[in-house]
Order: structure tokens, then sequence, then C-alpha cells
């Protein structure tokens, strides 16, 4: 019999009038396995900090068996700022020690790419102070995994991953002995990784077995049978008023209820995507030309990225796009938006990107939308258009799309500036989406988003009649929005994957593995550079190194002022505008580095 780790009884935790959690009595045991989902603010965060006892309940007890061994991490991390990587990850072990470690290694090349941890100024002497907040979230993770524990609480594990570092997490915990109780958006990962759910909802939580495949099945079911007793209790009140006002006939007719709940559960969900007719629908849009790269190069500052693509857009298609970080995901579809705002006079580097006339595009970018902060989420919809067609004579109302996108009509008369930063991302989405485009560009659209939000924006663009190229780490996103994926796997070529993501990961590996293979090789060849500029390159990469270290100190102080300032809408706005002047610097130096790094 599994041994019980954590105990959670008659548990309340009220928030301003608010109660977030209300008299929940929950378990944790040994081989637990649990995801805990929920929309934004309903309380997951505070469900799992009160399960490992960082914060007291209102009402009810949290109990922890005896000597429990308890990892936790959280989204602000308690990472020492003037220590080095070395001694908050592995305690300053002699390298022999660590080094002979398998789970050590393990976790260093998963979450860092190498034992080096190339990307980082000093490898494992970087001093944590300055890093940016991502890689402090990793090495927060790294901290925690490399131990051992009886149960490891996890909130957001998955951010400032790439699709790898998902999939080896995934892999890393499934493999763990201690139980699990982690908070994620990434349906994904919690398919790969959990055997329990936990559904926050109106300060209640909901228990499901299976991943989150099955608890869709399950909360489908449940909320089927829920609304049939909510049906069968309106029908017997009609009932009751209809006696009342004629006195008191004898009440014979019962309603039947004869519907199979597989039947209805299928009856709920929306219809695959008709491909054909979808494409049909979106070449009346667009005609036969989108966007035709023809021998297209793509730089960033004097870094060539990709070069001699030849590439089509037609209407109606649906592409995801991934590939190591830095590859050229953004700066392709920059490279694209340019050159269809300018009406084609905008062109790469070299090559030639040809614009359908009609082409109409709508670009989701990673920045913060800048907009009038008392302006209201509705009056900010209506700005663009009153009603939007969504295609296939599916039409919808500002107010009903903000319905949709969890803005109820309460919540439709707040001030653009009290938006949260979640919020705001789904208002930067109504509004390109009620501008009617026939061409999106989503760059990384999931970011901020709850599970409820991601699965209404995915059943609108299900739908949707266009062309469309995404930009996610989020697997399940891209695998239900897209019909087909291209791969940017750092070597300048852009890769069409008939089998998706899975072979993304396979190539990858595969490219790990040959140039493991094929360093002992270089190390013996003769060097390329003389001796000279070999140390010329080692000096400025010193000199690099030093600048893109106070780069990250200024991004997180800017990160640290857009926290202090969320709702100054407007102060938010410039600090985002310094933040993405900063991120083109660190592209400019990380170029470099990577030019001077062969020949040092």
């Amino acid at each position: 019999m599994a041994v019980n780790l954590v105990n959670v009884e008659n548990v309340s935790k009220v928030y301003g009038t608010r109660a977030l959690l209300d008299g929940v009595s929950l378990g944790v045991s040994e081989g637990d396995r649990i995801g805990v989902v929920g929309r934004n603010g309903d309380g997951k965060t505070t469900l799992i900090r009160m399960l490992a006892k960082l914060e007291e309940s209102d009402t009810g007890r949290v109990t922890h068996s005896g000597g429990l061994r308890l990892g936790v991490l959280t989204q602000h991390d308690s990472l020492d700022p003037e220590a080095t990587v070395r001694h908050e990850v592995i305690r300053d072990m002699a390298d022999h020690e660590w080094a002979g470690n398998a789970k050590i290694r393990d976790v260093l090349t998963g979450l860092f790419g190498g034992l080096d941890m190339p990307g980082f100024p000093q490898g494992l002497d970087t001093v944590i102070g300055p890093l940016s907040g991502g890689e402090r979230r990793r090495i927060a993770l790294a901290k925690l995994l490399i131990e051992d524990q009886d149960l490891v609480v996890l909130d957001e594990p998955t951010n400032h991953l790439d699709v790898e570092g998902i999939a080896w997490l995934a892999q890393h915990l499934r493999e763990r002995r201690s139980a699990l109780v982690c908070v994620t958006h990434d349906r994904w990962f919690l398919d790969q990784v959990c055997t329990q759910m936990w559904d926050v909802q109106k300060g209640d939580v909901f228990e499901y077995e299976g991943g989150y495949t099955d608890y869709v099945f399950a909360r489908a079911e449940r909320e089927r049978i829920a609304a049939t007793e909510e049906t069968k209790r309106q029908n017997l009140v009609r009932k009751e008023l209809a006696w009342l006002r004629r006195g008191a006939p004898a009440r014979t007719s019962k309603p039947r209820f004869r519907v199979e709940a597989a039947n209805e559960l299928i009856a709920d969900v929306p219809p695959p995507r008709d491909t054909s007719e979808l494409m049909k629908f979106a070449s009346t849009r667009l005609g036969r030309t989108v966007f035709d790269l023809e021998d297209v190069t793509v730089q960033a500052g004097p870094k060539v990225l990709l070069k001699h693509i030849t590439w089509h857009l037609g209407p109606g298609d649906r592409i995801g796009l991934v590939g190591v970080n830095g590859a050229g995901k953004t700066s392709l579809l920059r490279a694209l938006a340019e050159a269809a705002r300018s009406d084609g006079e905008t062109q790469p580097a070299a090559g030639k990107v040809v614009v359908g006339k009609t082409v109409k595009l709508a670009y989701l970018s990673q920045e913060v939308a800048e907009l009038k902060p008392t302006l209201r989420v509705l009056e900010a919809v209506q700005q663009v258009r009153e009603r939007v067609d969504l295609g296939k004579g599916r039409e919808m109302t500002a107010g009903q799309l903000c319905e949709t996108f969890g803005f109820n009509k309460e919540k439709q008369w707040t001030p653009v500036g009290d938006l949260s930063g979640g919020e705001r991302r789904r208002l930067q989405l109504l509004r390109l989406l009620m501008d009617e485009p026939n061409v999106l560009f989503l760059d990384e659209p999931t970011n901020d988003l709850d599970i409820e939000t991601l699965t209404q924006l995915e059943d609108v663009l299900d739908g949707w009649p266009g062309s469309m190229i995404v930009i996610s780490h989020d697997r399940f996103f891209v695998e239900r929005t897209t019909d087909k994926v291209y791969a940017l796997l750092g070597d300048a070529t852009l890769r069409m994957l008939p089998r998706g993501i899975d072979e993304y990961l396979e190539r990858r590996h595969r490219m790990e593995e040959v140039a493991a293979a094929a360093a002992p090789v270089v190390e013996k060849a003769a060097p390329a550079v003389s001796a000279a500029d070999q140390r010329a390159a080692k000096k400025e990469l010193q000199k690099i190194e030093r600048q893109l270290d106070k780069v990250s100190e200024k991004e997180a102080k800017l990160h640290a002022q857009i926290a202090d300032n969320a709702t100054d809408f407007a102060k938010v706005a410039e600090l985002d505008a310094k933040l993405r002047d900063l991120g083109g610097e660190r592209d400019e130096l990380e170029m470099r580095w990577l030019e001077l790094a062969e020949d040092a």
C-alpha cells in the first residue's frame, strides 16, 4: 500500500472578498504524479504553496509525513545572486565527484546543452546575479532535480524551456521515483508525465484519473451529467409553477433522458478541419499567391541565419515553425512581415519575397501592444470592428468574441491599464482577429494563457480560413492548429518534417551525436587560424562576455521595473521599448560571439 506523504484537510483561503479555495481536502501518496490545471487566478499556485507549507491556510490544516524530503520550484527563485552556478547547483563538489554522477551529468546536459553549460559566460563558474530570469529558472530547476526527494512540487517548470528541453524534462520526471505535483499549461507535458489531474474551479478541486487527455473526456462527461441534472431541475421548477397557477391536477408527464454519454461527448466536440473546404475558401480570399520566397537569405546583423531558401506559403497553408533558439524563426517572420507592409519594396539581404496583392497580414509578436490605458476592453475591440466573420458562415460580435476569450460582461468594462500580462495578451489576439486578416503570424501565442483560453483560441483558429505560421514551444498547440511542420535546425536551412515535432527531436538528437563523435577529430586537426589570431579572438570574446553580462543586468532591472509598474500601461510600454532595444544589442553581441568562437 502506498504511503501517504501529504494530507490537505478542509483547507480554505480567502483573498479580499473572493474564496480561492473553500473546504478543500486532498492527499498525495508515494508514486502519485499529479497535474494541476485551472484558469489563471483560480488558485492553482495558492493550492500548491499551501501543500508545500509555503503559505498558511485560513482554515483547515496541511500535514506532512515524518521526515518528508520535499523539493519545490516556485515562480520566484531564492538563488544567491553573489554565488556561482557551481556553488548553487553542485555545492562545490570536486569535478571528478560530480562528473562521475550520472544524474548530475543528465540534468546539466538536459537543461543546459552540455556539461560545460554553453551559453553561460564562464560555464559553471558564472555568477548568478546578472543572469536573465529564464537562465536563473533553469538553474533553480537543475538544483532541485539533482537532489533526492520524496515529493517534487513544480510551478510552471516548462517556462523558458524549448521543445527539446521540455521533452528531456518529461522523460526525466517519468524515470524519477519521487511523487510529483505540477502546475503547467503545457498539455503535451501533462499527458507525458501525469497519471492524475486536479482541476481547480471556483473554490473547489475536482480529481480525475489519467493524464490530460483522459481528464478532458472525464470532465466533459461530468459536465454533461451536471447539465442533465440542471435540465431536470429546471423542468421540475417549470412544472411546479404551472401546477401552482392552475390548481393541483395530476402530474403525469415526466422528462425522458435517453442519450448515450459517448454520443453526448462527440456532439459537443468541434468537427475536424475540412482542409479542402478551408483551402477553397482561403483561395477565394487570397488568390494563388500568398508568400513566395526565391533564393532568400535572412540575416540578423552580420550573422546569416538562413541561406538560399526557396519556399511557397500558399492559400490555406497552416505551418508550425520549430527550431533551436537563435536559428532565425522570428527573423524569418519579420522579413516576411516587412515585405508585406512595404508591398514588396523591403526585401531580405538576398533573394526575393513575392507578396500576394490580396494579403492582409496580422502579426502577433512577443512584444507588448501599446493601447490607451483608460480604454475599456470592449471599446478596444470595437475600435477595430463591431462584428467579425470567422468563415464557414460563422460570425461573432465584439462582445461575443470577448466572452469566448474569457472576458465576461463585467470584465469587458475593465480599463486596459488594469489588465494583467496574460489578459493583455488575450486582448492583443482579439484585436488581431477582429481585423479579419487572411494571413496570421503567431510568435509564441500561448505565453501567459491558461488551458481554457488556449482551447478557446484553438477552437476559433480551427475553422479559420486563411494562411497561418505558428512559432511555439507548446507541442499540443502546434499539432492542434497546424497541418505541416517546418524546422530550422541551426544549419541555415528550412526543412519540412513529415512526422512533425517527433521527427525534429530525432534529427536534433542525431545532429548532437554526430557533433559529439566529430569532436575528437576536430581537436586533432590542424588549427584553421594562426595562434596570434586565436589569442586576439579569445581577448575579444572575453570583452563581449563582459558586455553581455552588463546587458543581462540591465534586462533584469527592466523586468523588475515592469513588474513594479504592471498597472501603469504607459510606463510598461516605455520600459518594453527599452527592453527590445537591449534585446537587439544582445543579438548583435551574441552573433559576434558565435563568429569568434570558432577562431578561438
